[in-house]
């Protein structure tokens, strides 16, 4: 097990925004290898992820999942499926799918519609393969994947049949659906599994072959002594599999949010249905056991989003203001900690941490200690009217960082962000005392002195953006805002030149800010 009580640092580097040579046009599991090995040669030993659960059709955002438990076929690598390259690759992809894919992989962003296409098409012409060569003979692999069906069944068996029935239904919204399918009525179920069996099957085969790579990805992780860090989204969206099968545990005439924030003065609509504690309660919380589950089967740590949410809700209601719930602190308190003790129980052997920014109240950040679950330090908004908290106070058990995915990059914050006065207040602080006469400029000074202050944070664990860790100003998302714009960042380097002298520059001063501050393990100095 990794620990974030021991003394360490790590990137968040959306698995998206990962490139190599084969890439086709978006980041890839396969990918994964590579930049751990050079994470791990730079002395850092945790790589954070934003969440890789299925997204629907159309969708950017991967807080927006139609499933808390497959993972998005998007980011398979073909280029290592057996079955396609048995089939003939990518010479076998009929010439509007080829034309796109070259179109995808010379894309400065990703049009996750056109990758999403091409790759549904190859792994149609995988999977036809497989049905014929493998599963209609009975080998060994329709063996393995039989046994990966039975062992994932728990969550497998409905999203395959809510996948099918929703292609079925030409992508139509499960709440447009029959009545009978739509309230899933027993005998209506077993017809359509039965009558869709192909369909389940090709679902089914493609999570084995997501569950097979992200194995080998752990596992060469592990060699190079990374722990992959997940991302737990508070909720799922409303056409998904989890609320098709789950409908009494969810409110669908309510819509969750959150309250006027830095980000939003109106405060945020998420479009989001709003959980049934109580009902939820009844079931001893299977969703969430399950959940918590699958996250800890995927990552070594998993960072709880909008962790506040599990301890009271902001709802939109239909008519009416929006109001949190529920509306005693007592009661929150209660909630929160009851939630939060079934996802460490059932999350057993994984780290979590807690995603608690933006309005939350102090109880809810005592109680987190009190779980000895670490919240995050956010340099940026570590300050009291004006005067900026030393990193060297932050409390051990916390999560220091220069950003999240929702925030502008630390050059931007500090050339365009910040005012004189702000920079004056935290050039004061003694652990940035290198940034003293310093001005608006984003010099490689200031950019070393911005992080060599938050490296000597006292938390145990500081994990960087990785735009940050070079210094650029790309941005991954404009919280409140859709468009090309958001979740379509991606690395300016490919694996390979990773491993080359292109960034040997960086390896080598991530590398001395980790020893330097004691965040470099012996096992990771030897590399």
């Amino acid at each position: 097990m990794y620990s974030i009580a021991t003394r360490t640092a790590g990137l968040l580097v959306p698995l998206f925004a990962l490139r190599s040579e084969r890439d086709w046009g978006i980041g890839e599991i396969g990918d994964l290898a590579a930049y751990c090995q050079w994470l791990g040669s730079a002395g850092h030993r945790f790589l954070q992820l934003l969440p890789i659960f299925e997204m629907p059709a159309g969708e950017r955002s991967p807080y927006g999942a139609l499933s808390t438990f497959a993972v998005d076929p998007i980011y398979l690598s073909l280029g290592e499926v057996e079955d396609f390259l048995e089939a003939g690759g990518e010479a076998m992809l009929p010439g509007p799918e080829r034309a796109a894919l070259d179109a995808a992989r010379v894309e400065t962003g990703i049009d996750y519609d056109r990758v999403r296409t091409v790759k549904r098409r190859a792994l149609e012409i995988a999977f036809a393969r497989f049905d014929l060569r493998e599963w209609s003979t009975g080998s060994s692999r329709a063996a393995r994947l039989r046994d990966f069906a039975a062992a994932e069944a728990d969550w497998l068996a409905d999203y395959a049949l809510f996948r099918a029935c929703q292609e079925r239904q030409a992508g139509a919204s499960w709440t447009e659906w029959e009545p009978a399918l739509r309230s899933r009525a027993p005998e209506v179920l077993a017809h359509a599994r039965q009558t869709f069996d192909r369909d389940l099957r090709f679902h089914t085969y493609v999570q084995w072959l997501a569950s097979e790579q992200w194995t080998a990805a752990r596992r060469a992780a592990s060699a190079a002594g990374v722990a992959l860090a997940g991302d737990l989204p508070f909720m799922v969206g409303r056409e998904s599999a989890d609320v098709w099968s789950r409908q009494e545990e969810f409110q669908l005439d309510t819509e969750l949010g959150a309250p006027p924030d830095a980000f939003n003065a109106e405060g945020q609509r998420w479009g989001l249905p709003v959980p049934r504690w109580e009902t939820m309660a009844r079931g001893d919380f299977g969703w969430l056991r399950a959940r918590s589950r699958r996250a800890a089967a995927l990552f070594d740590a998993v960072r709880i989003d909008h962790v506040v949410g599990f301890y009271r809700i902001y709802r939109f209601p239909t008519t009416g203001a929006p109001e949190f719930v529920p509306p005693d602190e007592g009661e929150q308190l209660a909630l929160g900690e009851r939630l939060l003790t079934v996802a460490l129980a059932s999350a057993a052997g994984t780290a979590l941490m807690g995603e608690d920014l933006g309005v939350v109240p102090d109880f809810v950040r005592a109680s987190l200690v009190r779980l000895a679950i670490p919240g995050y330090r956010v340099l940026r908004w570590e300050d009291d009217a004006g005067v900026f908290r030393d990193p060297s106070a932050y409390p051990p058990l916390s999560v220091a960082t220069s950003g999240t995915h929702d925030t502008s990059s630390l050059a931007t914050w500090w050339s365009e962000e910040l005012d004189p006065a702000a920079r004056r207040a935290l050039a004061a602080v003694p652990a940035f005392g290198g940034l003293r006469d310093a001005d608006a400029i984003f010099t490689p000074a200031v950019h070393a002195a911005l992080l060599d202050g938050l490296y000597g944070a006292a938390s145990s664990l500081v994990m960087v953006p990785v735009q940050d860790a070079y210094g650029g100003r790309e941005r991954i998302n404009v919280p409140a805002t859709v468009g090309r714009r958001n979740w379509d960042f991606r690395l300016p380097w490919t694996a390979r030149e990773l491993a080359g002298p292109a960034t040997a520059d960086l390896r080598e001063r991530l590398h001395a800010l980790a020893r330097r501050h004691g965040r470099s393990p012996s096992a990771l100095e030897r590399a």
